[in-house]
C-alpha cells in the first residue's frame, strides 16, 4: 500500500510548523521529528513511507526556524521550544480524522531521540515511543566528540558560539556553523561516522536543508542530557542503538533503556546512521513489530473502552 502525502500546518508558540501527513488506515500516528537542525525530508522520509506502508498514519514535522516551518530567526534550536512544538504536534495529530487520540506514537532520531525520553515522561498515556540513535548524554557526546577534533577548531567554535549567544542579547543574526565537518574544520561534528551523512540522507536531493545551525543552539545542546529522566517513562519504549556510534554514543542510551521500566533495547554493528543504511531492514523490522504490538493493542483497548461507554 502507498499513500500520498499531503502538507499540513500546526501552530507552535507564536508561529506555525510545517508536516508531511501521511494518511493511514489502523488508526494509529507515528509523529516524528529529525535529528539537529535536520529537516522532515531527510531525517524522516525513508522510516515515514515504511510506516505508511504499514498502514499507520504518520505525522513527520519540521521544529519552528527550520525547513518550511515559520518562526524567526532561522536556525535558532533551542530545546525549549523543540520540545513545545513536540506538545503541539502531538495535539495536532489528535484531530486527524482517520487517527485514534489514544493511538499516538512518537519516532525520534538522533538529538529527537534524545527529546524522546522527555515527551515520553511527559505522556504516560502514549501507545509507543521509539529513540533511534539517541543523544542520550550531551556531556559525554561533546567529550567524545573532542577526541576528534583539533583544540584549536574546539576554541574557535566554543568563541563563535559565546559571541553568538551575546549576539542574540542585541537582536543580531545568528552565527551559523556546519553540523559536519572535517577534523581541524569548526562544524557541530567532526566524528567518524559524522562523514555518513551524505550517504544517509542524500547529498543532493534535499536543497532547501541549509545543514547549519546557530552556534549558540548547538553550544547549548552540549549540556543537555534527556537520558536523565528514562526513569520516569511510563509508557512502552523501544531504544535503538548501534554499538560503534561516535556521533550519540550508544552506552548512555543503554542506561536510559535500562533505567526506563520495561523498555525494549534494540542493539546493532555500525555507526550512527546505520539505521539509514546496511541496518535499515533490520530497524524497519524492529520498529513496526514494536508499533504493532503497541499502538496497535492500545487501539483495540480503546476501541473496547469506547464501546463500552456507548452501552
Amino acid at each position: 500500500m502507498s499513500v500520498q502525502r499531503l502538507k499540513a500546518r500546526f501552530v507552535s508558540g507564536n508561529t506555525e510548523c510545517a508536516a508531511w501527513h501521511y494518511p493511514g488506515v489502523n488508526s494509529a500516528c507515528v509523529v516524528m521529528a529529525g535529528g539537529f537542525a535536520v529537516t522532515k525530508e531527510p531525517a524522516t522520509d525513508k522510516f515515514a513511507k515504511r510506516f505508511s506502508d504499514a498502514g499507520f498514519t504518520v505525522l513527520a514535522f519540521d521544529y519552528r526556524r527550520l525547513g518550511e516551518s515559520g518562526g524567526q530567526p532561522r536556525l535558532v534550536q533551542p530545546v525549549r521550544d523543540l520540545l513545545a512544538d513536540w506538545e503541539a504536534a502531538i495535539r495536532f495529530a489528535r484531530t486527524l480524522p482517520e487517527v485514534s487520540p489514544e493511538r499516538i506514537a512518537i519516532w525520534g532520531f538522533s538529538a529527537s531521540g534524545g527529546h524522546v525520553f522527555h515527551i515520553a515522561t511527559r505522556h504516560p498515556e502514549l501507545a509507543a515511543a521509539i529513540a533511534q540513535t539517541p543523544n542520550a548524554d550531551g556531556p559525554a557526546t561533546t567529550r567524545n566528540a573532542a577526541r576528534h577534533q583539533t583544540l584549536s577548531a574546539m576554541l574557535r567554535f566554543t568563541g563563535i558560539g559565546i559571541l553568538d549567544a551575546i549576539g542574540s542579547l542585541v537582536g543580531r543574526p545568528p552565527r551559523l556553523v556546519p553540523l559536519a565537518g572535517q577534523s581541524g574544520t569548526v562544524a557541530v561534528l567532526t566524528t567518524p561516522d559524522s562523514g555518513e551523512a551524505n550517504r544517509a540522507f542524500g547529498p543532493d536531493t534535499h536543497p532547501d536543508w541549509q545543514r547549519k545551525v546557530a552556534a549558540r543552539s548547538a553550544l547549548r545542546l552540549g549540556f543537555y542530557s534527556p537520558g536523565r529522566s528514562a526513569a520516569q517513562v511510563c509508557c512502552p519504549l523501544q531504544v535503538v542503538v548501534c554499538e560503534q556510534d561516535q556521533t550519540a554514543l550508544a552506552a548512555p542510551a543503554v542506561r536510559a533503556a535500562h533505567a526506563a521500566p520495561g523498555a525494549e533495547l534494540v542493539a546493532l554493528p555500525g555507526g550512527h546512521y546505520a539505521p539509514f543504511l546496511d541496518a535499515h531492514e533490520q530497524v524497519i523490522d524492529a520498529e513496526l513489530s514494536f508499533l504493532r504490538q503497541h499502538a496497535l493493542r492500545s487501539a483495540a483497548a480503546g476501541s473496547a473502552l469506547h464501546w463500552a461507554n456507548r452501552l
